[in-house]
């Protein structure tokens, strides 16, 4: 097939521009051609009066061969490359040791959906619930503040990206075309064929939940075991290999070959491998606040007189501003037509994240506006970053009220440094509850000062950020892992044999679809390692 990009199209074209334009682009009869697929679409609305659709298209012709030497020299005209997944491996018939994955939310999933698939039949072990029970859990933490430790938005099946926007794109650099294997297998689980081909796709949470209960009956189907309330309370490391783990329930589980898959929150777990030597760093990450504007402002900002076209859905935006004081300030996981949501793990501290339905028709647009920040702002070993965030939410915990309310300021106070004395047009999303407050001392001053000059800055870009009604929700501080659990090129810990580190609670990942990525590589790489122990 070929494949030809950056066909542009207005926004209301017909049913039969397409075909027009890969007849014109190719200069062939219709009867030459077969037939196309759209392999991606996105949009261009830097002129929101004209916005344009920008597709990628794969084309069958008669003849193929002949057009792909006329057009050699075309960049947008190129054969389409081989997209099938290709395993590295297949389990031996003699198999005696089966592989170990902790963790099933995005990362755990794909490394242990894609080693059933080639007959390893991993053991799964995820310490919160599976994905119904886990959703009853969080919602009942959401409505009566009664939080379970081990099942709520960050433990549990599927993982935090099951409450979130549950975005299915990267900045990930994937030459292997392996976000096409999470894309299928999505797709093959009950997610809408749209996602193969939008430029930005996501599904929300309600889709994600039968998804998820879909791709673990597959694993389960092909061999692979999966035990849920399976906390890991210890590994066993003999001679610098692993050979290990014994679960909160006493049992010991053996394997040599062990993913860690397990999360940007499992804080117990990442203490106690570091007390048991593993080899962990201290890392960058950001803080900083939920901010909530109404949705129609922000479409309206994005796409003039073209808001609220079906094509272009709920506008979404990215923006980041490089302070005086030396920090850079950015929107991160940006949720359209979403809610603000509680997403702590630990008792006695508020944690902010957003959350959109696939329809993305709630009332306001969220994002989180943070702040870098790097280990010299919290020296004290590999672990000072988990303390450093703990401390930010167990404030933030005292000022919403401490009873699980989220402190909360309007934009205009807080760019005055006054608690606003009652909400504006902008009313919260945020369950349980927010309580107004004056957020100055809820970070750090240096992250105040940059937050408080991003802000109109962002203004100049989406007109309406800085609307004084606009709402901020504090805190958002599990942006990424605070450390970095270093592998080797083998993708094994540099000092623990056989221990695998993945996805974000290991440093390699930042959202769903880069954490699976990161899963496919980690299940490859232990299929390779024990094929390679068995001859």
């Amino acid at each position: 097939m070929i494949r030809l990009s950056n066909i542009q199209l207005p926004l209301d074209h017909n049913d039969t521009a397409l075909e027009h334009a890969i007849l014109s682009t190719l200069g062939i009869k219709a009867e030459q051609l077969v037939r196309f697929s759209i392999f991606r679409r996105g949009y261009d609305a830097r002129k929101k009066a004209s916005i344009l659709l920008i597709y990628t298209l794969d084309v069958e012709t008669l003849n193929e061969q002949a057009l792909l030497d006329q057009f050699a020299d075309h960049q947008q005209i190129k054969a389409t490359p081989d997209l099938e997944y290709h395993p590295v491996a297949q389990a031996p018939a003699t198999l005696t040791e089966r592989p170990i994955v902790i963790g099933f939310g995005p990362c755990g999933l794909l490394t242990g959906l894609v080693l059933a698939q080639m007959g390893y039949k991993p053991i799964i072990l995820e310490r919160g619930k599976e994905v119904r029970e886990r959703t009853k859990d969080t919602f009942g933490f959401w409505r009566k503040k009664v939080l379970n430790t081990e099942s709520n938005v960050q433990f549990g099946e599927g993982g935090a990206g099951t409450f979130s926007d549950g975005k299915l794109y990267s900045q990930v650099k994937d030459p292997k075309q392996y976000s096409r294997k999470v894309l299928n297998e999505f797709v093959a689980a009950g997610a809408p064929d749209e996602i193969l081909y939008v430029s930005k796709p996501h599904i929300g949470t309600f889709k994600l939940v039968a998804m998820v209960e879909k791709m673990r009956a597959q694993i389960i189907e092909l061999g692979g075991e999966i035990r849920f309330s399976s906390r890991v309370d210890d590994i066993h490391i003999e001679d610098n290999q692993i050979t290990g783990v014994t679960l909160s329930d006493g049992e010991r589980v053996n394997s040599k070959h062990i993913a860690l898959a397990i999360g940007h929150s499992a804080r117990d777990t990442f203490e106690m491998l570091h007390e048991k030597g593993v080899y962990i760093e201290a890392k960058p990450f950001s803080v900083g606040f939920r901010i909530e504007h109404e949705q129609s402002a922000i479409d309206k900002a994005r796409f003039g007189p073209n808001a609220g076209n079906e094509i272009l859905g709920a506008a979404d935006y990215k923006l980041v501003h490089h302070c005086k004081n030396g920090r850079s300030v950015y929107s991160f996981c940006m949720c359209p037509g979403g809610t603000v949501v509680a997403a702590t793990s630990e008792e006695n501290r508020v944690v902010t994240n957003g959350m959109s339905q696939y329809s993305r028709n709630e009332r306001n647009a969220n994002s989180a506006v943070v702040v870098g920040i790097d280990p010299s702002d919290y020296p004290g070993g590999p672990l000072a970053g988990i303390e450093f965030q703990r401390k930010l939410e167990s404030h933030a915990f005292v000022m919403g009220g401490s009873n699980y309310d989220a402190p909360a300021q309007t934009v205009g106070g807080f760019l005055k440094n006054e608690t606003p004395a009652e909400l504006g047009s902008v009313i919260p999303s945020f369950k349980p509850g927010i309580k107004l407050t004056n957020l100055a001392d809820a970070l750090p001053d240096f992250c105040i000062e940059a937050i408080r000059e991003a802000i109109p800055a962002f203004n100049k870009k989406i007109k309406g950020f800085a609307f004084e009604d606009a709402l901020l929700t504090g805190v958002e501080t599990r942006t990424s892992a605070p450390i970095n659990i270093k592998r080797d090129d083998s993708f094994q810990s540099i000092n623990t044999k056989g221990l695998y580190p993945a996805g974000e609670g290991a440093g390699y990942a930042g959202g769903i679809m880069s954490a699976a990525i990161d899963g496919i590589k980690i299940a490859e790489a232990m299929a390779l390692s024990i094929n390679h122990n068995a001859k």
